[in-house]
């Protein structure tokens, strides 16, 4: 599946960009702050979306900047967005790229090839639930 339009794109942090040491940082995943350039380079917008809150949240936003990634919003819709009590916390986006997706991270070489290149991806030999049901 190729995506020609641009796209707006939650992006988790813990487990997903980095590896997962919350409330440390951990080391960058293998081609996270590659690929994430690379899509922005074609025009969509990333918005993190990350569990991190207050200074936790400030050090992720630091540590993507210094990687190279600046978010179009951070845990919002849009940069403007105020969070109030009486609204859901769900973001407006076209898709979302976290470590705890159903069958696991594929990987941000799969996730890259996924959204720019024209050749189908292969079939994975899992069946059903994690392996476990045909």
């Amino acid at each position: 599946m190729k995506f020609n339009q641009q796209l707006t794109i939650g992006v988790d942090f813990d487990g997903t960009i980095v590896e997962d040491t919350y409330p440390k940082i951990g080391k960058p995943k293998m081609f996270a702050f590659e690929t994430l350039k690379k899509l922005q380079d074609k025009g969509h917008r990333l918005i993190l979306w990350t569990y991190r809150s207050g200074v936790r949240l400030e050090e992720a936003v630091d540590f993507c900047k210094k990687n190279g990634i600046k978010f179009y919003a951070v845990n919002n819709s849009f940069p403007e967005e105020q969070f109030e009590n009486d609204v859901s916390r769900k973001i407006n986006a076209d898709l979302f790229i976290d470590d705890r997706n159903f069958g696991g991270f594929p990987g941000w070489g799969e996730i890259y090839q996924e959204l720019t290149n024209n050749t189908p991806a292969k079939p994975k030999n899992k069946k059903g639930f994690f392996g476990l049901f045909k």
